[in-house]
């Protein structure tokens, strides 16, 4: 990937990190300007918030501590990952679940 492609697209690919409306924010952003860097993070961060949010629902049912704290301790190990990945310009999976949400969430563009 060329290296100006990632510089524009690194802002939008930082800020699809920050919460779920950080994610949607960043489609808009992205929008216009295709960039493939933005694209790939969005992807990565909106499906990592999808995954947090969806499993917190389902743990707010069955309700079980420890389940919340492997919850919360894995969603922050992969935001951690994919962040420092947009941050350092590195266009990598987030891991176990990055290939899939490439796949799934293909009408971000």
């Amino acid at each position: 990937m060329d290296n100006n492609i990632i510089k524009e697209g690194k802002t939008t690919a930082c800020v699809a990190y920050f919460t779920l409306v950080g994610a949607l924010i960043a489609i808009s952003m992205n929008n216009e300007s295709k960039n493939e860097f933005a694209r790939f993070h969005t992807r990565q961060a909106f499906g990592l918030h999808l995954f947090f949010l969806g499993f917190a629902l389902f743990l707010s049912v069955w309700f079980n501590v420890y389940a919340f704290y492997g919850l919360y301790i894995g969603y922050l190990v992969l935001w951690g990952y994919g962040f420092v990945g947009a941050i350092q310009e590195k266009k990598q999976s987030v891991p176990i679940v990055g290939d899939y949400f490439q796949k799934w969430f293909t009408f971000i563009s």
